[in-house]
């Protein structure tokens, strides 16, 4: 196992931010914690870094407590962190004695390859940067040094679809280069991670509300919409989340071919990581 969290809970004065928060990452795979600006995610990926104490619970990366790991093993991280970057005053050429300095393995032709790949200027100062070319500049530093577990927090957060989409590229390339390698990542902007991630967790007021592998989310969760008639007569042991709508209800279920079977008369709309958060946070339980 790469990652693993258990219990974590980390508090600010009186307010919890991560409550007994659980999750594995392990080698080959691709994690995503999906969950509103504000809901634990930073934090979560914070406390994973040591950047902040945390009130309970155990890390462990490489097989090892946070306190046993050393310096070889913190440099087999690649980070990206939503709010922190590198000085503008610095161009990303000035960035490859640094980056040498701290990763024995850091490949300098690979950097500057992708540096001209992704239209990147090495001699520009990066405070003269887009935001769309700041956030490749930070995932390409991650990736330049042959690190084992990427933890990306909000890596595409105000990029427009092209530049999502390289983003996205490179990280899937990364992880062809290497069955072992694996991903953590945090992302409000969910239909950047149907594609990819094997492994979701939803994350609400710092508490997992919902665990589960995506290609299920995607293949039995349903959106079932229903007039107060049929809600009425409708079989509600598999409905998860229910919200009242003009129209009536609609009912968020994870046996989608249930109800395929048993109420073909019924409105039925596939999942998607979308609607499927939308329903867990704002409906109601049975």
């Amino acid at each position: 196992m790469i990652l693993s969290c258990r219990d974590v809970t980390v508090a600010y004065d009186s307010k919890i931010a991560v409550d007994h928060v659980s999750f594995e990452v392990n080698e080959g795979e691709y994690v995503c914690i999906v969950g509103e600006n504000g809901s634990g995610k930073s934090t979560t990926f914070k406390s994973i870094l040591g950047l902040i104490s945390t009130d309970g619970g155990q890390i462990s990366l490489f097989g090892k407590d946070m306190h046993e790991l050393t310096i070889a093993d913190r440099q087999k991280l690649g980070v990206v962190l939503s709010d922190s970057g590198f000085s503008g005053y610095i161009t990303p050429q000035d960035l490859v004695p640094i980056l040498k300095n701290l990763y024995p393995d850091f490949d300098k032709a690979f950097f500057l390859t992708n540096l001209e790949k992704f239209g990147l200027s090495g001699t520009k100062k990066i405070k003269e940067f887009s935001t769309g070319m700041k956030a490749k500049l930070k995932v390409l530093v991650a990736i330049s040094h042959n690190a084992r577990l990427l933890l990306l927090d909000e890596p595409t957060a105000g990029l427009d679809v092209i530049a999502r989409d390289e983003l996205l590229d490179l990280l899937r390339s990364f992880m062809e280069q290497d069955e072992e390698r694996s991903i953590l990542i945090s992302s409000h902007i969910s239909s950047d991670l149907e594609s990819l991630c094997d492994d979701l967790y939803m994350i609400h007021d710092g508490k997992i509300v919902l665990h589960e592998d995506t290609d299920v989310l995607l293949s039995d969760y349903a959106l079932l919409k229903v007039n107060a008639e049929q809600y009425e007569t409708l079989e509600k042991q598999y409905i998860l989340k229910v919200k009242k709508e003009s129209f009536g209800y609609c009912c968020l279920t994870d046996q989608k071919q249930f109800y395929l079977d048993n109420y073909p008369q019924i409105v039925i709309e596939n999942g998607t990581i979308d609607n499927v958060i939308t329903m867990m946070i704002r409906g109601a339980a049975i």
